[in-house]
């Protein structure tokens, strides 16, 4: 043992598993977050002036909302009929498929009236908040791929591209020296929704829950007494100092190093962020909490606030994750109704508690899923995958509310009106958090690699 180290720790004092479980909760404890960037890397990438959005909460339903089903209305004048139809995936032959009736109501609301599906009544009490685009595409059209297409702006099936918080927050840094800049809360349904890729691991997600611990395995093993502690971070600091020394060159552990020394920080900080009981119980009640449909997610959204209040850049929220995601509705398109009365009231929620508290004019919020669903069922009354037109909602952050975007087609397979990939709501991010999509560059080994590489750049229509 390092002589500097056997005061605090002299032989026979501490065992090999002591010291395991310090590391654990010292070293690895915060899991694949790691993001302490105190400073923004791309400063010629930034835009001139204040930027509208200072904090971007971004909500993916996984696995594919039915956007004909919510937010994009269509008759059914075509039900029944059989549809010449794409298969999705490695399928892609022809075939023939029947047009299943949407059996949802529209109402219009607010004084914009645009209308929004009987599943969701709060966030159409709302909509004037919302630009709906109702006319996003993406090339993938399996779950894997199109949610590393929608999170990284790449078709290709890699995993070495960082993905868009990871971009925003490696441009910009934090605000906040004691929390993370990148936050996910929920499952995701890939690991590249978390990742830093060739950005490096200081630019990964960090993981949070809204209920207990905050960041799992951050806080010290019970029974550890507040010396005990203190004494085994100064042992592993010194450690830690000694190994960068010795492994200068190794970026990545020399980024997680740099993260967990502030774990100490986070110990003091993050506990209190999800501490709800200072919320008076109407704010609450506007999230849904304490409902049994709603709490969970109502929660999250509360954290999600708490967050931006303090700071927080970038807050991604994954609802109903793991696998393909439980928005896929092959087999009845019934299993939208729970998820959807899941998510309606919080959302709602958030709007109002953001705008009541001037927070909505700096803080933008996305709803997306990484596709749509076709017109057509797979002989069923579930809807297949659609990359070819879906729909994403944005509010706040310099974006104009009660507006509608794009179209698709009659029957909303295909996008046909002002389309707009995928990578174009990446740069409309892009820009309202202050930052030119066109300089969102990183050179790695000689190659330049950008963000956005394809589309028509930021959603202008949308934009005030």
């Amino acid at each position: 043992m390092n002589t500097n180290l056997q005061h605090l720790f002299p032989c026979g004092r501490i065992s090999r598993r002591s010291m395991m479980l310090t590391a654990a909760h010292g070293f690895l404890g915060a899991a694949a977050g790691d993001l302490w960037a105190a400073d923004g890397k791309l400063e010629d990438a930034r835009l001139p002036g204040k930027p509208p959005a200072t904090s971007v909460i971004y909500l993916f339903l996984c696995g594919g909302m039915s956007h004909i089903d919510t937010f994009d209305p269509k008759d059914n004048r075509h039900a029944g009929k059989m549809m010449d139809a794409i298969g999705f995936g490695d399928n892609m032959a022809p075939m023939k498929r029947p047009v299943i009736p949407i059996l949802r109501t529209y109402q219009r609301h607010g004084q914009s009236g645009i209308p929004v599906s009987d599943w969701f009544p709060e966030i159409g009490s709302v909509i004037d908040e919302f630009a709906v685009v109702r006319s996003m595409f993406c090339h993938q059209t399996n779950h894997f791929p199109a949610v590393i297409e929608q999170t990284t702006g790449k078709p290709l099936r890699q995993f070495e591209h960082p993905c868009l918080g990871s971009w925003v927050t490696y441009a910009l840094g934090t605000e906040n020296k004691n929390l993370p800049a990148f936050v996910n809360i929920g499952r995701p349904s890939s690991p590249v929704q978390l990742m830093g890729g060739y950005l490096g691991t200081a630019y990964s997600a960090t993981p949070f829950q809204a209920t207990g611990a905050p960041i799992p395995d951050l806080q010290p093993p019970a029974g550890m007494s507040r010396a005990e502690r203190d004494r085994q971070m100064e042992a592993l600091a010194d450690l830690n100092r000694q190994f960068r020394e010795d492994y200068s060159a190794e970026m990545q552990i020399a980024a997680r190093l740099r993260a967990y020394e502030l774990a100490a920080k986070m110990m003091m900080t993050a506990p209190g962020i999800v501490d709800f009981s200072n919320e008076p119980e109407h704010v609450r009640g506007l999230y849904g909490i304490g409902a049994k449909d709603t709490d969970d997610f109502g929660r999250q959204l509360l954290l999600a606030r708490r967050l931006v209040e303090n700071g927080v850049r970038y807050i991604q929220i994954c609802h109903a994750g793991g696998g393909n995601g439980s928005w896929d509705a092959h087999g009845d398109m019934k299993t939208h109704e729970p998820l959807c009365r899941s998510i309606d009231k919080p959302i709602a929620g958030l709007i109002r508690d953001l705008k009541q508290r001037g927070l909505l004019e700096r803080t933008l919020v996305v709803l997306t899923s990484e596709f749509g669903r076709t017109p057509w069922s797979q002989n069923t009354t579930g809807r297949d995958h659609n990359g070819k037109g879906f729909c994403t909602l944005l509010a706040g952050g310099g974006v104009k509310g009660g507006v509608v975007e794009g179209a698709t087609d009659e029957v909303g397979y295909k996008a046909v009106e002002n389309p707009h990939y995928i990578s174009d709501l990446q740069a409309t991010i892009l820009r309202q958090t202050g930052l030119d999509y066109k300089k969102m560059e990183f050179v790695l080994n000689g190659r330049a690699f950008r963000l956005v590489e394809e589309g028509t750049g930021p959603i202008l229509n949308i934009l005030s």
